[in-house]
């Protein structure tokens, strides 16, 4: 089990692989269309965006829960 402490790391690492996983794909289906081999170059795709994506949702998640904190407050 992992520790409570690294919940917030663990919420990064999942919200941050279902969004690159997704937006990935339908930025490959858009460039390409449905060609042979579309889901190795969607997967080589998502690697990448998945490198990007997390760091920057770990960055911007604390941020955009003071924003929301402010609205909702």
């Amino acid at each position: 089990m992992i520790p409570p402490r690294l919940a917030p790391v663990v919420f990064g690492l999942i919200l941050s692989s279902l969004m690159s996983l997704l937006v990935s794909g339908v930025s490959t289906y858009r460039a390409l269309g449905m060609v042979d081999g579309f889901f190795g170059i969607w997967m080589g795709n998502w690697s990448f965006s998945l490198a990007v994506a997390f760091p920057i949702v770990l960055i911007v998640v604390p941020f955009a829960r003071r924003v929301v904190a402010r609205f909702t407050a």
